[in-house]
């Protein structure tokens, strides 16, 4: 099961929290320039009697505005890193429950050993042997997927 943690910990949560980091700041690059552009072409559209400029750039601002809040609410970009950080924070409660168990030192309290090693398989998307294959080459330190098949 450590060695399971530790593929969790290099390759699941690091992969969740960079995507996730990047999709924040594409997030809040989308929601400030939204609202800018949109200020730009009100801004553009007020002069739009004193010159030729003032049109072209009321109306590109405008467009661009569109397209940029389109992409912000129709691609869902908030949920997505939402979707992301909700990943990683699973695989974070389950580092923790497999280490909570492995340390705990009452065997009357202690889950089942198979018991719990099915439970995790489940939980990753895995079969029994596919965990504990996934446990071997980790231990050999040749492991090249992920943890959990699921997401």
């Amino acid at each position: 099961m450590r060695e399971i943690i530790k593929v969790v910990e290099r390759k699941d949560i690091e992969d969740y929290v960079r995507l996730g980091n990047l999709v924040l700041k594409i997030n809040k690059t989308l929601a400030i320039s939204g609202p800018l552009l949109t200020g730009i072409a009100a801004f553009g559209s007020a002069f739009i009697g004193n010159g030729s400029w003032a049109p072209i750039v009321a109306v590109a601002a405008g467009a661009l505005a569109s397209t940029v809040n389109a992409f912000e609410h129709g691609g869902q970009v908030g949920m997505v890193f939402e979707m992301y950080r909700n990943c990683g924070g699973f695989f974070q409660l389950l580092q923790e429950s497999i280490e909570a168990t492995l340390e705990e030192k009452d065997l009357e309290k202690r889950e089942n050993g198979e018991l719990f090693e099915m439970k995790v398989a489940m939980k990753l998307g895995r079969s029994l042997s596919q965990l504990r294959e996934l446990a071997r080459k980790s231990a050999s330190s040749c492991v090249d997927e992920f943890a959990s098949k699921l997401f």
